[in-house]
This record gives structure tokens, sequence and C-alpha cells, in this order.
């Protein structure tokens, strides 16, 4: 497995590598069978797809000539973390309000 030299953020910002991300949650794809799916050269979506492994969202397996590209569920973790700051944060500051307009609500 890669390790994870480049930010998630940056690996996601394009909006051809999310595709590619959508398209391999469905199946495992070969490269060229991603290439297809585009309208760049195959060099270009194998950049693309470069970026996506080294930042451990995806991984490449070799299958006879073929190089198949699979989701990496690891390569998710950062995001996920990242997300879930923000929902507790949310949370949190959803429940104070619940409780203010509750105790607001006591007091009529």
């Amino acid at each position: 497995m890669p390790v994870a030299s480049l930010d998630v953020f940056q690996a996601i910002a394009d909006p051809s590598r999310r595709q590619i991300l959508q398209m391999l949650s469905k199946d495992s794809l070969t490269i060229n069978a991603l290439a297809s799916n585009f309208d760049m050269s195959r060099p270009a979506v194998s950049k693309h797809i470069k970026i996506l492994h080294t930042a451990g969202f995806i991984s490449i397996t070799d299958i006879g000539r073929e190089r198949y590209c699979t989701l990496n569920q690891a390569g998710f973790e950062e995001l996920q973390d990242f997300i879930d700051h923000f929902d507790k944060f949310w949370a949190t500051k959803l429940k104070k309000l619940e409780t203010l307009l509750n105790d607001k609500f006591k007091e009529k």
C-alpha cells in the first residue's frame, strides 16, 4: 500500500479524479476502461490514477496484461475523520440550541 504523501483534499480537488472514484465505487475497472469514459488521453487519465493511488484512495492490481483499479477504504479515513470532526461540532451546537429553546419555552 502506498504511503499517503499527497494531501487528500488536493487529490480529490479535481473533478476528473472524483469521477474516477465514483466509477470505482461501482466496480473495479482497468485503466483502459476508466480512460474510455473521458475526453482526454490515456496518459492524462493514468496521471490522475497515479495521484489517487499515491494519496491512498485506490489500489492497483496487475492481472495478466491488465491493471485493475479498486477503491481502497483506508484512503478515505482522513476525509472521514475531517467530516466526523465537523459532524460532532454541529451536533454539539444544535444540542445547545435545543437546550436553550427548551429552557426558553419552559419559562413561559
